[in-house]
């Protein structure tokens, strides 16, 4: 059915936006441009801002005191390990059960103290065995020697008879074998007691083989075998067989080895005064001294081994610890060793030039502090300073170049 023509006239009126709305809409549209440039502009101000206001990341070291310091010039650095000249690694002279272990690493055993045991119920049946024998023997000498008296007092009896013309020769010379013959196995005899009691000595030590002692005092650093374990004095395929017992070492015996480049090796020589620093206290310097160098060179790395002996033993030093060993040169004279003396080491990276005046920047408090120094010789990395730092003082080493006295920083994590 066809609509009528005035209905779809209103309908279409019904569409149009009137004046009001329009400007409505415009005054809208102005504010929100309004308030999203604000925004824009408050963002620009507020990274504008954080920019100028940013700390500069800064990198920072701790001023050490210089190895050597009092005097002697360190003429040479070097890296090794802490060894022990006494390290035994205990194993069974046989192969056996273990049936007992008396120690846990880090006892400290005596010398010939027992370690550990082993089953020992076959060698001990064959010393008993062996006992055995050398007693039954000893038994049939007596029985023979009682055999031997009664011979010669028929012995005796058959010459006096056959001088008498009673009896004949031969059975003189009857008697006279029979006594002879016992003779000879009581000497049998004997030398079977003898071997008796030399198989005795030997299921003795295989005894005593069950039993594993420390050679040396020292302390015990590891426990290679548990109670059940077979052991033995050479590698058995399989890996069911262990090879050792303990390893004990005598830690009066530390010292240091060092590789030194066979370049340098000239300014070594024995009883050098040497300060070693190990790894694991850093601040820590310990005197010690050049005890020999090995008169061998390895091809391979073209170093020299050489040993050095602390001056003094503690009980922080421990076996296989890494250590850094400085060697020192002779010790200046007394009007030489205030001027060579230096106050501190900082790195050279720290050291800045300022109209000609040399300077580093102090962190304290996350704030920096300019101070100037007086610097003293290089020593490799890093820089001798004889005035204006103290040890322990923390330096600004790498950052931007235009830091400034007073200035906030971060440091470089």
């Amino acid at each position: 059915m066809a609509t009528p023509l005035g209905s779809s006239q209103h309908d279409l009126g019904s569409l149009r936006i009137h004046d009001g709305q329009r400007r409505g809409s415009k005054v809208g549209k102005g504010l929100a441009i309004f308030f999203g440039g604000l925004v824009i502009l408050a963002g620009i101000g507020g990274g504008v801002y954080a920019f100028w206001n940013q700390k500069p990341v800064v990198q920072v070291a701790v001023v050490h005191k210089p190895v050597g310091a009092g005097g002697r010039e360190a003429l040479l650095n070097a890296s090794g390990y802490v060894t022990p000249r006494r390290r035994a690694t205990i194993a069974a002279k046989i192969t056996g059960r273990v049936t007992g272990v008396f120690f846990d690493e880090g006892t400290v055993v005596k010398e010939n103290q027992l370690l550990a045991t082993l089953d020992d119920s076959d060698v001990q049946k064959a010393l008993a065995s062996a006992k055995a024998d050398k007693d039954s023997t000893e038994a049939a000498i007596a029985d023979l020697q009682v055999q031997l008296k009664n011979a010669n007092i028929e012995l005796h009896r058959a010459d006096q008879l056959q001088k008498a013309g009673v009896q004949t020769q031969e059975q003189l010379d009857t008697a006279r074998m029979n006594a002879d013959s016992l003779k000879a196995k009581i000497d049998l005899a004997k030398a079977q007691v003898a071997a008796s009691a030399s198989r005795i000595v030997e299921a003795q030590q295989a005894v005593d083989n069950c039993t594993i002692r420390a050679p040396f005092a020292g302390i015990a650093v590891s426990k290679d075998a548990q109670v059940g374990e077979m052991v033995s004095p050479i590698s058995a395929g399989g890996g069911f067989t262990r090879t050792g017992i303990a390893t004990v070492v005598d830690m009066n015996s530390n010292e240091i080895e060092v590789d030194v480049n066979e370049s340098y090796i000239a300014r070594v020589h024995d009883g050098q005064k040497v300060t070693a620093i190990l790894d694991a206290y850093p601040d820590w310097e310990i005197p010690s001294h050049v005890r020999t160098i090995i008169p061998t060179a390895d091809r391979q790395k073209a170093t020299v081994k050489v040993r050095i002996s602390f001056d003094k033993l503690d009980p922080r030093i421990l076996p296989d610890m890494g250590i850094k060993v400085t060697f020192l040169g002779e010790a200046p004279k007394p009007s030489e060793a205030k001027a060579a003396r230096a106050a501190a080491l900082v790195p050279q990276s720290a050291i800045r030039d300022d109209s000609g005046k040399k300077v580093v920047f102090l962190v304290k408090d996350d704030k920096l502090e300019r101070r100037a120094v007086t610097l003293g010789e290089n020593r490799g990395s890093d820089t001798e300073i004889t005035a204006g730092l103290s040890v322990g003082d923390t330096v600004v080493v790498g950052g931007p170049a235009d830091l400034r006295d007073g200035q906030s920083v971060a440091i470089k994590k």
